[in-house]
């Protein structure tokens, strides 16, 4: 099993180590899987647990970005795509939406995923004040459902991307909610409510080399800018949300490259798409797209 050496990254091979690290072999063959993530985030809370409707920076990272998925997703280069959901027709006022939906994604504890977890998962967002313009969902298929609004919404599919927006199972859903079974990535192995996340590497995943390349992703609350700038410097984890890059002491090339995937959305990243506008990490996919899929 590889791992990331983290101490490598400020040495005279920083670059050459950061590629290693991503899984990005030197001779540009593209990323390979394996190595662990360890990120200093701030956001977390004590009182976080999984199924939360507004959750801080670090729930954020290791729902949407690790152990849930959405139906639709913003790739890397800012366009829209599907996620648990591979298309989608919008009726001609934009206001009744048809979303089919994958038939390979299955949840973590073995189950596969269907039209009922998103029907659910839709009514439970409703009831924690999200996607109060649907008035009705329903499924149309085992992997088909029909999403009414209120009112005329060209952007919906867009709005679905919202990391506030997960599905979650619909058999025995608070106790599966509460445990983070999910669809994504990484199931969880460790959680300690605003302390600690430690999500592996899903076996045999829908995503399987298109995304996900670590083997592990370590999430550790550090409440304090310094004390997770002081963290990436001294090489125990490999990446930290910074609103201010001006906390980071180095300068060297080392630190710049590791500012592209640790700079919070908040924040200017040294990476966009074409047009300038969208960022290839601003909805907290770190864990899935350090190769920026």
């Amino acid at each position: 099993m590889s791992t990331v050496d983290r101490r490598a990254l400020f040495t005279s091979g920083a670059a050459a180590a950061l590629l290693a690290a991503t899984g990005v072999s030197a001779a540009g063959t593209g990323p390979q899987p394996g190595g662990r993530l360890r990120a200093a985030l701030s956001g977390a809370s004590r009182g976080d647990m999984w199924g939360e409707p507004n959750p801080g920076l670090f729930m954020r990272a290791a729902a949407q970005g690790a152990v849930f998925d959405t139906l639709t997703e913003i790739a890397a280069k800012g366009t829209l795509r599907g996620e648990l959901a591979t298309r989608w027709t919008g009726s001609a006022d934009a206001r009744e939406w048809i979303f089919d939906l994958r038939e390979d994604a299955v949840f973590h504890n073995g189950i596969p995923f269907g039209a009922v977890d998103v029907v659910a998962s839709v009514q439970r967002h409703r009831r924690n004040g999200l996607l109060q313009d649907v008035t009705e969902i329903q499924a149309a298929g085992p992997t088909c459902v029909k999403i009414v609004l209120a009112r005329s919404n060209a952007d919906f599919p867009f709005l679905l991307s919202d990391p506030s927006l997960v599905i979650y199972p619909a058999h025995e859903t608070e106790a599966a909610v509460k445990a983070g079974v999910g669809t994504g990535l990484y199931r969880v192995k460790k959680f300690l409510p605003g302390r600690q996340f430690l999500g592996v590497r899903v076996e045999k995943h829908y995503k399987d080399g298109k995304s996900g390349w670590f083997e592990t992703v370590e999430f550790t609350s550090v409440p304090d800018a310094r004390v997770r700038a002081q963290a990436l410097e001294g090489g125990y984890v490999d990446v930290e949300d910074q609103i201010d890059p001006s906390g980071l002491t180095r300068t060297g090339d080392a630190v710049k490259i590791v500012q592209q995937f640790a700079v919070r959305v908040e924040a200017s990243l040294a990476m966009s798409d074409a047009s300038g506008t969208r960022w290839p990490l601003d909805n907290y996919r770190m864990a899935e797209r350090w190769w920026l899929t």
